[in-house]
């Protein structure tokens, strides 16, 4: 396979600028990444990068920005269909959109065709892995995995582990909801560019017995993932300790049962108690903000301050977030650390979609930057894809001023090109 030399301004990590401060990511006006066989094989100035590969086939994207791909560290892509549905907060919202949707995924082909979709649309705005949950059902664990297998792409998902406060037909059991998962951990883990996650949804929806069964089935497997939900809302945190009268708040629902560790992922955690945010960092564990979702179901406004103690992925939360675009993620996260006092730099907010999100899948050493040796998940950005973009963008005087108002205001308009592993796939 012939290298492949994409050029254009490029942005490259050497340290999280959170704790380092905006100049740990480097901006290079005319830079490039030379791609081979699928993984970055050098990057550096446009100029050097010509001279010393004079073989390889080149694509010039002018005054673009190339970037890493966007990680979604948190999504529910069953819920593609009913994105945007009014007027509900979390509890009856999954019952009345959520649930009656995802009873549909029985239906092999319905499955597949909202797979595709989903990947259609994630792909459009710049995004290449997904940590997804499924449903309840082992179909949609094979159409997600088979479509992001068609595709390249590096993604992850688990079976949605249910087995009560759901329809009957949402339920599994505790044994049946060990048994199917380990058979899709078999069958799909590691393969291709796959992952599978252990997922129960949350706490009120799984007896401990299933919760248990889980359990046990990630120490089993301690290099996969386990993702679930934690203190998205204040009734939600009532209905837990009604459901756990003896646990000590809502994390001890998880590490009573044996789903609180350094490979556990845990979305919104917006009502966290200290005792929780104590033992989150003590174990490694990572959390999910959902900035989107937050804001639209009104469940409150996350503390980005915990990701000085740990790490802290970004993620759209589809369904119950209103966009499947990082972009517009990384914009309302934004707003929500305004309303707490504190701007976000435009460095941080790129960083955290992209690595600071593979950072918390446990997968940085593969994705998330562009480096030498890491997987060519690359997205380029038209940092004036509209006329109300553009005409801000020509006042910058800084590559920050220049790409925060596409940050604020893009959308897959935005998105010029979008490479998995080395390939082009839109644009």
């Amino acid at each position: 396979m012939q290298d492949r030399l994409i050029l254009g301004q490029c942005l490259f990590y050497d340290a999280d600028p959170r704790t380092q401060g905006p100049d740990a990511v480097r901006h290079t006006s005319r830079g490039g990444v030379l791609i081979r066989g699928g993984v970055v094989a050098a990057t550096g100035e446009a100029g050097d990068l010509r001279r010393a590969h004079p073989q390889a086939t080149v694509t010039d994207h002018g005054a673009h920005l190339i970037v890493p791909g966007f990680v979604d560290a948190h999504a529910h892509y069953p819920q593609t269909a009913i994105i945007a549905s009014w007027g509900k907060r979390l509890i009856d919202w999954l019952n009345t959109y959520t649930f009656p949707e995802e009873m549909r995924f029985n239906d092999a082909s319905y499955t597949a065709e909202i797979a595709a979709r989903y990947f259609d649309l994630t792909l459009a705005g710049g995004t290449t892995t997904v940590a997804s949950f499924s449903t309840i059902h082992p179909e949609s664990v094979d159409a997600y995995f088979t479509e992001a297998a068609r595709r390249g792409l590096r993604a992850l998902t688990g079976k949605t582990c249910m087995d009560r406060n759901a329809p009957d037909g949402l339920c599994d059991t505790a044994q049946s909801a060990y048994d199917d998962s380990k058979a899709l951990l078999e069958r799909w883990h590691g393969k291709d560019r796959l992952s599978y996650v252990v997922t129960p949804r949350f706490s009120p929806t799984s007896t401990p017995e299933q919760l248990d069964a889980l359990g046990a089935l990630w120490s089993e497997h301690p290099d996969c993932l386990m993702q679930t939900h934690l203190s998205e809302q204040l009734d939600e945190i009532a209905w837990v300790k009604s459901l756990y009268p003896n646990a000590r708040d809502y994390l001890d629902t998880y590490e009573a049962h044996g789903l609180l560790g350094a490979n556990g992922l845990y979305g919104h955690a917006i009502h966290l108690e200290p005792r929780e945010i104590d033992r989150l960092a003590e174990v490694g564990a990572a959390l999910v903000h959902c900035p989107t979702s937050n804001t639209f179901i009104g469940s409150g406004l996350f503390d980005m301050g915990l990701a000085d103690r740990m790490r802290v992925g970004l993620a759209t939360d589809t369904g119950g977030g209103s966009s499947f675009s990082m972009l517009r993620t990384m914009a309302a996260a934004y707003e929500i650390a305004q309303l707490r006092g504190v701007a976000l730099h435009p460095a941080e907010l790129i960083w955290r979609a992209t690595a600071g999100s593979a950072q918390a899948l446990r997968l940085d050493d593969k994705i998330g930057r562009l480096d030498k040796g890491m997987e060519a998940d690359i997205c380029v950005l038209d940092l004036a894809s509209t006329p109300a973009i553009a005409q801000r963008a020509t006042r910058a005087d800084t590559i920050w001023e220049a790409l925060f108002p596409t940050i604020m205001m893009g959308d897959d308009r935005a998105v010029a090109q979008v490479y998995v592993a080395g390939t082009p796939v839109s644009g």
